[in-house]
């Protein structure tokens, strides 16, 4: 049995940066840019209104105001057909060049129409009228062959704006990953089903496949798999064809706990078996390594919460260097115990807890958890309070370590904006992840 310092160093080292690939600009938010990226064209490429009004010689306005003949009106998308001369105007709407000739643009508001002679004639009345005013000019924001973004940048909604503005509809970017997700367990049945006697509902399933979406893969549920040593291989030949297959239940010492036997036999190298925590004592991690790619294999104990703990400390890391990430692991904080712990044994404990704000110090509830079958009380954590080996008791005021749940979008206690804050330090991603992918295995929802 090994620490967990040294499992998550053996799944880092078998977890590598995912190769850059050709990705639509659209689908690219929040992934890893593989490319520098330079603009194609100058923005705005003309000298454009930045608001309704008349385009007019400054010359004109010496005076304050004046009365000017009107030549035409000009739209966006529409182009000047004359340029703008001494006691003329043109009227142009918010984002329409700006006719030759033309070196202001006085507002709406700040003029009159009036017909004189069968002509129409523009009355500016303006105290000052300067050079330039609400005119933006060509290359302003941007020029032609400037550098817009460099590789290593993580994608954002702006970005992507900014991807179409430069013409860019395909960017080099490092992928994401793509999961599969398998239950197993001949007490298991899907959430639409009543269980029968000595059955439960899959929770894991499901939950995991939120994990890995929240941690911006792509995932495939491949279901809920029986303990049967040929069923399970042949799911899991299925799920070798992601780069991450994750399988919750079967890893422990029972009768029908055949997940290790059933990965070594299909030529997965085991890494690990059993790291010295609680909960989550049995993991077991591996690697399908096959011609030029290779799948990483975790198996996760059963129980929800040795499934959750087991994921942030080692399958979130592994996604977030599968997406070419300079931080893997999940975020953490310190704060302060509200009451007294007792910790039996001698592996690191994780324990749910909310996170207070008191006078500028973070202060560390723990829940009334009934274990690590009792998934609803970690559905009110903030995180995951560590509670080092070596130490039975910690005193209210000892200092402790929070891993961050990263999809927490609850209030925390004592500060209206203390949500804000932790799920700041989160990271969150906002991915989206497709459900359905022609990698998954045929036929199964």
């Amino acid at each position: 049995m090994i620490d967990v310092a040294e499992a998550l160093t053996r799944v880092l080292h078998a977890a590598r940066p995912l190769p850059a690939v050709p990705v639509a600009a659209a689908q690219a938010l929040g992934l890893i840019l593989a490319e520098e990226i330079r603009s194609d064209a100058d923005v705005p490429p003309y000298d454009k209104a930045a608001m309704d009004g008349y385009a007019v010689r400054v010359a004109d306005l010496r005076s304050g105001s004046a009365e000017l003949r009107l030549l035409e009106e000009i739209t966006a998308g529409a182009v000047p057909s004359c340029p703008v001369e001494s006691g003329t105007a043109t009227r142009v709407m918010t984002g329409a060049p700006i006719p030759d000739g033309a070196d202001a643009i006085v507002p709406q508001e700040a003029t009159e129409l009036t017909h004189r002679g069968g002509e129409v004639q523009i009355c500016v009345r303006s105290e000052r009228v300067r050079a330039g005013q609400h005119i933006i000019r060509r290359s302003t924001l941007l020029r032609r062959g400037e550098t817009v973004f460099s590789p290593g940048r993580v994608l954002t909604p702006i970005d992507v704006g900014v991807l179409a503005e430069i013409g860019r509809a395909t960017v080099s970017a490092q992928p994401r990953p793509r999961a599969a997700v398998l239950a197993t367990g001949n007490e298991l049945v899907p959430a639409e089903q009543s269980p029968g006697a000595g059955q439960i509902r899959n929770s894991n399933g499901p939950m995991l496949c939120a994990l890995v979406a929240d941690a911006g893969a792509e995932v495939a549920d491949l279901g809920i798999a029986q303990d049967d040593a040929a069923e399970l291989s042949q799911r899991v030949r299925q799920g070798l064809a992601a780069d991450i297959l994750l399988l919750s239940g079967g890893v422990s010492a029972g009768v029908l706990d055949l997940v290790p036997p059933v990965l070594r036999n299909l030529g997965i190298e085991e890494v690990f078996h059993k790291v010295r925590l609680k909960p989550g004592k049995p993991v077991w991690f591996g690697v399908r390594r096959e011609s030029q790619r290779s799948t990483l294999v975790f198996g996760l104990p059963g129980n929800p919460a040795s499934t959750l703990v087991c994921f942030e400390l080692f399958v979130r890391p592994a996604l977030n260097r599968l997406l070419g990430r300079a931080e893997v692991s999940p975020p953490q904080v310190e704060g302060c115990l509200l009451r007294e712990y007792s910790q039996p044994g001698d592996r690191p404990t994780y324990f749910p807890a909310r996170l207070r704000q008191e006078q500028g110090t973070v202060r560390v509830e723990l829940l009334e958890w009934r274990g690590s079958a009792d998934l609803r009380t970690l559905a009110w954590a903030d995180g995951l309070a560590c509670f080092p080996a070596g130490r039975e008791r910690f005193q209210p005021g000892d200092k402790v370590t929070v891993i961050l749940h990263q999809s927490s979008t609850r209030p925390v206690a004592g500060r209206a904006d203390a949500a804000d804050d932790f799920s700041d330090r989160a990271g969150r991603t906002g991915n989206p992840a497709c459900v359905d992918h022609g990698w998954a295995a045929p036929g199964r929802t």
